[in-house]
């Protein structure tokens, strides 16, 4: 076997690694997929899984609470929420005695190595428990309780933590299991609530979760567009009342409508007086003589089925915990496994801990500014994001120079498009520029469609689809400069924002090579990605990509439900072109047995073999396999095709249904991830701008999130960056998951369980003054 497998055999015993996994805690959506992982990853490590019911609990209860796993226990659990293996505070636990008494029970079953998902607190008492487990150990093995070769064959105990809170508030992970399902929670009821707000011009006071972190709060202002919100990090003055009253009325003086306020449930003043969303109503009573409307969306936030994101990215953690357990380099030690840029990384147990700890005690002293750096960079820049794109224009600067910058859109539609406009021209006019709207695209351009977008125009664009400004594939022909040119001269067009996908890019890059025939073009231009392909230059997620996850999640989730009435085969087609993206994504967060992409050539024999595969199965009682394949994987067999190929080896022991998913992909309310990343990228796209007016400089840049940080980068770079031919970057950073799929997904897949890589991630100490 090579070097990169993952073996699931206990050196010291030979026999099968035996792992128990448990959730502890407040629940969260994604748990069951983090559950699911684990148990299918082992049995195919050839290791045996064991739930612990009910937390520790279960642990200290022993016998029946600590259940043995199998590859149907954890069936169709995928898209529940909650946790079905339970979870429950135990104070007995706390105690060494309780400690002792679980150490006993885990040993009576040969468990030496753990998978812990739950909060801070549940993963500090887990370390504590593995730091005294040689003590348990001895003293058991003294009284009798274990046999000397028990206590020999199980010296250590050999933890892995996965963060599983709504709040995201542990230091060290961008992303916590169940943080992207709550957002999606809160964005949808700010949704909702804002059209009837807007109908009555009313405003509305919602309280959210976030009694020590005010992750959820930030994030829904930002996404919500919100005009107010209270966090423990960033608390206000005393007399804030009347201050948060004068942006509102300055705000609905501008246009606005309706007033939407986010209170975390731990909101306090700089005095450490609690502020309760009736304190804000009874300010607004005081201050503006209306009479706001409050809601607690309470529990409503943890519950229900997860999103997309946390169902893939759960089920990557569940598996590279697997193999961070059965790592022999990995024995006795503890580590925590989170997210560092969509890669899995593993961060010190005790110091994550200790960090997130000193964050609630830098809030406690007053150290606000030291709390926000300590939540990490985009945290506090989305504090100061949010304060631009609410602030009623009024109190932006009159400008020293008129700077005149237009927004295009081009390329196919992206949900985000709007959101992204919408940034763009509140943090334009923030900086006293002029923000002009290209109605059309290119051809619109050349039409002179264009029009200055105020505060107001803009207003509501981030909750919507579609794209306010229109849209266009086409790449502009060459007969077509000479119009876009006098165009931009005539409009006195200093800087060029476009924002959109492949086409976008294509169309940039040939303009600029036009540049000496045309010396309009001769301006600063930023290209923003916005694709539901996710196929672009230096951006490894665009603006639409997780919003046609979920479309396509959504739709996958129903297919199932019908054609598990019936033995059935489903095969569903996902948009993409020659990009696996969308295709490899919604298959892993539905539980696709087999997923085919153009970057892995699908040949007869494949088909061949895969029928077989799955003829065994529904012979062996499956009712229902989904096979997800992207709409260029093959120049040959298509979806019709391979839906007959697999209608032939079934010969009526079950039916073949296929059908293209289509433009669901493309409609619909961005996501909350969708509408924080473009705003993110056009905040560094008009940093970027901002730079370049200032040196009269002509560069043209694509900004885009890698696995370091949001980078412009120059448009002669794509070349280097892009399979043209494929219209695909040449590196894909989910690539990584194509081991992860069979093994959670197909039973007795015999593909070997392979490696993943782990980054180490380096934290700093956090020490409160």
């Amino acid at each position: 076997m090579g070097d990169d497998l993952i073996v699931g055999i206990d050196p010291r015993t030979g026999e099968p690694a035996r792992i128990g996994v448990l959730t502890s805690g407040g629940d969260a959506p994604g748990m069951n997929a983090a559950v699911r992982a684990v148990v299918r990853t082992a049995l195919a490590a050839g290791a045996q899984p064991y739930a612990i019911m009910e937390g520790w609990i279960g642990a200290l209860r022993g016998g029946e609470a600590i259940r043995e796993m199998n590859w149907q226990s954890v069936s169709s659990i995928l898209a529940t929420g909650g946790t079905v293996i339970g979870s429950a505070r135990c104070d007995e636990f706390r105690t060494y005695e309780g400690r002792n008494q679980a150490a006993r029970n885990l040993l009576e079953r040969g468990i030496d190595r753990l998978i812990v998902i739950g909060g801070d607190g549940s993963l500090s008492g887990a370390d504590e428990f593995r730091r005294e487990w040689p003590q348990h150990v001895a003293e058991l093995a003294e009284r009798g309780e274990i046999s000397a070769e028990v206590a020999a064959n199980h010296p250590r105990l050999t933890l892995v933590g996965l963060v599983g809170s709504i709040d995201n508030d542990l230091v060290g992970t961008d992303m916590t299991i169940g943080a992207d399902t709550a957002l999606e929670r809160i964005i949808t009821a700010i949704d909702q609530i804002s059209s009837t707000a807007a109908s009555h011009q009313r405003t509305f006071i919602l309280e959210v979760m976030g009694r020590q972190c005010g992750y959820l709060p930030l994030m829904a202002a930002v996404a919500g567009g919100a005009d107010y919100v209270f966090t423990p990090e960033n608390p206000p003055a005393p007399g804030w009342e009347a201050e948060m009253a004068e942006r509102l009325t300055l705000g609905r003086a501008a246009g606005r409508r309706e007033s939407i306020i986010l209170v975390a449930e731990g909101a306090r003043d700089t005095n450490g007086d609690p502020i309760t969303t009736e304190d804000v109503a009874a300010a607004l009573r005081e201050h503006r003589g209306e009479e706001p409307r409050i809601s607690i969306l309470g529990h409503i936030q943890r519950g229900g089925t997860p999103s997309a994101y946390d169902r893939w990215m759960s089920t990557l953690l569940g598996y590279a915990a697997v193999q961070e357990v059965l790592n022999p380099a990995a024995h006795g030690q503890a580590c925590i496994l989170g997210v560092r840029q969509n890669r899995v990384a593993r961060i010190d147990l005790e110091l994550a801990v200790a960090n997130t700890r000193a964050v609630a005690k830098l809030i406690t002293a007053g150290d606000y500014e030291s709390a926000r750096q300590a939540r990490g960079r985009t945290f506090y820049a989305m504090g100061d994001i949010f304060r631009v794109l609410s602030d009623p224009p009024q109190e932006d600067p009159a400008p020293e120079r008129e700077i005149r910058v237009a927004v295009l859109h081009a390329g196919g539609l992206a949900p985000g498009m709007n959101t992204a406009a919408r940034a763009a021209v509140r943090m334009g006019i923030h900086r006293g520029w002029t923000m002009l709207g290209v109605d059309g695209s290119w051809a619109g351009l050349a039409d002179d469609r264009v029009r200055e977008l105020t505060w107001a125009d803009v207003e509501g664009w981030a909750f919507d689809g579609g794209a306010e400004l229109g849209t266009r594939r086409a790449v502009p022909p060459v007969e077509s400069y000479y119009a876009i040119g006098r165009a931009l001269e005539r409009n006195r067009i200093d800087a060029l924002l476009v924002i959109g996908g492949f086409k976008a890019y294509l169309a940039v890059r040939e303009m600029v090579e036009e540049r000496k025939r045309f010396p309009a073009f001769n301006i600063p231009l930023v290209l923003v990605p916005a694709s539901i392909d996710n196929n672009l230059p230096g951006a490894e997620l665009a603006v639409g990509a997780d919003t046609a996850l979920n479309n396509n999640v959504w739709a996958l989730d129903r297919i199932k439900q019908s054609a598990a009435a019936s033995r059935r085969c489903f095969v569903a087609e996902t948009m993409g072109r020659k990009c696996g993206y969308l295709a490899m994504m919604s298959g892993l967060a539905t539980g696709a047995e087999f997923i085919y992409l153009n970057e892995e050539p699908l040949t007869l024999d494949r088909l061949s073999h895969d029928g077989e595969r799955l003829r065994r199965s529904f012979e062996a009682g499956r009712r229902l396999l989904l096979v997800v394949m992207n709409e260029e994987t093959s120049q040959y067999y298509d979806r019709k095709f391979v839906a007959r190929a697999f209608e032939a080896v079934g010969q009526g022991l079950f039916d073949v249904r296929h059908s293209a998913l289509g433009h669901i992909q493309q409609g619909g309310a961005p996501t909350p991830f969708d509408r924080l990343l473009a705003t993110r990228l056009v905040n560094q796209a008009l940093i970027q701008l901002e730079e370049e007016l200032a040196h009269n400089s002509i560069e043209v840049k694509y900004v885009g999130m890698t696995s370091s940080r949001i980078e412009a980068h120059p448009i002669e770079q794509m070349d280097r960056d892009v399979d043209l031919p494929n219209r695909r970057p040449r590196q894909q950073w989910w690539s990584m998951l194509q081991p992860v799929v069979e093994v959670v997904s197909l039973e007795n897949s015999g593909s070997p369980v392979r490696q993943i890589p782990i980054a180490d991630a380096q934290l700093q100490p956090i020490t409160p003054a």
